[in-house]
């Protein structure tokens, strides 16, 4: 079976360098709208531990399509008017979360999620003309631009979907590592071989981990961002929270060395976490739950 053609259409949006101009501003504007880390952790979803705004459409989308239903059945005109109004309302969280994570994703995702969120402010704009033409008492055309806007957030809904899908974004990309470390410790370097409160790519299985020796200790993660895949590796070591932390070199995703959890977004996935022992000056590795 063949893909539609909206696929192949979006797929080339993906390389329109054309609309990077735009790209840039509108990443401008929610850089200094979102400037509290405090305030995009929360947006990116860490606490949840995963992406908030896949959750947040769902009131303005379910608002939307429960009152497409009331627009076709009799006497609901003031339950479809409220639904309306809540999708509506609803919209400027979800916003706010999905350009958090768009502000933070690469070129090409960027540029679909561009067109994402102009379909999504098309459908907007129609649900509040069709509110305000509910007040008015003009059912007709409200309905018919509830419609219209039905059809530009399904829209929206289908570019969303390959952002998410085929493109990635939000997506754990780390999620395999615990697939494909064979289980059982494993030797991977000698520890007078492995530079003092510095980075080192090493590998597991195959796999590429991170390693960073302070001291007599070894912290080992996989090297692999959950964020978007980014080599850790080529990260910088810092202390948040009075402890040693790696920050992503791609989007800055901050992730604690002792125990791979997420400390600062966009990233809300951990890393994988490896266990450490010394066995005659050999650094040995065990990725619990592996295989």
């Amino acid at each position: 079976m063949r893909e539609l053609g909206i696929v192949r259409t979006l797929t080339a949006l993906e390389n329109a360098e054309r609309l990077d101009p735009l790209v840039d501003r509108v990443a401008g504007v929610v850089d200094r709208v979102l400037a509290p880390r405090s305030l995009r952790d929360v947006l990116h979803g860490v606490p949840a531990g995963h992406p908030l705004h896949p959750v947040m459409v769902l009131v303005p989308t379910g608002a939307w399509i429960s009152a497409a239903v009331l627009d076709l059945l009799p006497g609901q005109d003031r339950a479809a008017r409220t639904l309306v109004g809540v999708g509506v309302l609803a919209v400027a969280p979800s916003a706010l979360a999905g350009f958090a994570d768009w502000a933070a994703t690469h070129e090409q995702q960027k540029r679909v999620g561009l067109v994402h969120s102009a379909a999504n402010l098309v459908a907007t704009a129609l649900y509040g003309a069709s509110y305000l033409q509910r007040v008015r008492g003009r059912s007709l055309s409200a309905k018919l631009l509830g419609f219209a806007g039905l059809g530009a957030v399904s829209a929206g809904g289908f570019i969303g979907g390959h952002l998410a899908y085929r493109q990635a974004v939000g997506a754990n990309h780390a999620e395999d590592v615990p697939h494909l470390v064979a289980p059982g410790w494993h030797e991977i370097a000698r520890v007078d071989e492995l530079p003092d409160r510095e980075l080192t790519a090493l590998e597991v299985s195959g796999q590429p981990v991170v390693a960073y020796r302070h001291g007599d200790r070894v912290e080992v993660l996989s090297d692999t961002c959950s964020h978007l895949s980014a080599s850790l590796a080529d990260g910088r070591v810092g202390t948040e929270r009075g402890e040693a932390c790696v920050t992503c070199p791609w989007h800055d995703s901050v992730f604690s060395l002792a125990t791979g959890e997420v400390v600062h977004g966009p990233a809300t996935s951990p890393q994988p976490r490896f266990e450490t022992r010394v066995v005659d000056g050999t650094l040995e590795v065990r990725l619990p739950n592996a295989g």
